[in-house]
């Protein structure tokens, strides 16, 4: 894995992410809130799961290890969180651009919530998260749908097809 399939993978969670919080933008209030008994309960609180993963996995990288989710991810409004994303991917693209091929293949040890040990190829954990936020993506986009919205279409050939002429 080089680090330019690395860059490839986070502007396509970038796009998806974007795709996802604008189609959660068009929702009432009351849809994005309604409890609909899913992994998480609420699209709200689906999408603060992904900003908290994607703000967990950063910490990580930059060499430290949480031992909770941070406290806006239950609290917050929506607008707040789309905030947070945004904060969240301007200081991963800076932290990424620091980053060189021979990196890829460093392991990099780190502490999980319930305080156990891991320790993982670096292009590992960053494929991780760019699926681990595909996956709850793809909870929201039939959450949606549950509660009468539309959703977008966040598939990665989706995107590649945005980057041909």
């Amino acid at each position: 894995m080089t680090l330019s399939d690395i860059l490839q993978h986070f502007a396509y969670n970038k796009w998806a992410n974007d795709r996802t919080l604008e189609s959660i933008g068009t929702l009432t209030a009351e849809q994005v809130t309604r409890n609909l008994g899913s992994s998480f309960p609420s699209i709200r609180d689906t999408a603060a799961h992904i900003a908290s993963a994607e703000w967990i996995w950063l910490r990580r990288w930059k060499g430290e290890s949480p031992s909770a989710h941070p406290t806006w991810v239950k609290h917050s409004s929506m607008e707040a969180i789309v905030t947070k994303f945004g904060e969240i991917e301007a200081e991963r693209a800076t932290w990424l651009s620091t980053l060189a091929d021979a990196d890829m293949d460093r392991m990099l040890s780190f502490r999980l919530l319930n305080g156990h040990e891991d320790k993982q190829r670096l292009s590992a954990q960053l494929l991780h998260l760019v699926n681990h936020s595909t996956y709850h993506r793809g909870q929201v986009a039939g959450m949606t749908r549950q509660v009468g919205g539309t959703p977008v279409s966040t598939d990665l050939i989706a995107y590649r097809r945005t980057l041909t002429p």
